[in-house]
């Protein structure tokens, strides 16, 4: 994997991409979840969405530990680095509900066009048990969430691993007051 782009580390690149992607994929899954209406309508696109922010975090690790490497550790990266590492499994959470979702979705459809085709609703032209739709809801809401913390407490933390030293000593053409 490449470490610069255009002589820029790549990791900030990567990572502003996952931190939008990442949680843009959670609320999707939580509104196809929530509301039927959005369940017809996205179809695919949580799932696409949520595919995307799984090739995005282990690209996010890589690069950022090739700038590790470059720039030396301290206490405040292998903070970042740690929590890190903790973001996929939360995404891998997150492809599964969103694809359990899209099956869900997939079998409600079969089951409308089943009921408009028959005279008298049959089980058969069910989409499933009640309680799956709650499940599928409960977990969404877990993982969606547990996604989401995960990101914002990474890239924080990654925030502070950048500019804690930075704008610890004011510079001497400040506005500061004596």
């Amino acid at each position: 994997m490449f470490d610069t782009f255009f002589g820029l580390p790549l990791h900030p690149f990567i990572v502003h991409a996952t931190e939008v992607i990442v949680p843009l994929a959670a609320v999707l899954v939580v509104l196809t979840a929530v509301w039927p209406r959005c369940r017809r309508w996205a179809g695919y696109l949580p799932l696409g969405a949520s595919l995307v922010a799984l090739v995005l975090v282990p690209l996010s690790t890589q690069s950022g530990e090739r700038l590790e490497a470059r720039v030396g550790e301290n206490d405040l990266i292998e903070t970042h680095a740690t929590l890190a590492d903790g973001l996929l499994p939360w995404v891998i959470g997150l492809v599964v509900v969103a694809g359990a979702l899209l099956w869900w979705n997939i079998r409600e459809k079969r089951a409308r066009l089943t009921a408009s085709e028959e005279v008298k609703p049959s089980v058969a032209s069910r989409p499933g048990p009640r309680w799956v739709p709650i499940v599928l809801l409960v977990l969404a809401l877990v993982v969606s969430g547990g996604t989401t913390v995960q990101a914002i407490l990474i890239g924080h933390s990654g925030a502070t691993a950048v500019w804690t030293e930075d704008m610890s000593t004011p510079t001497s053409g400040g506005d500061e007051s004596d």
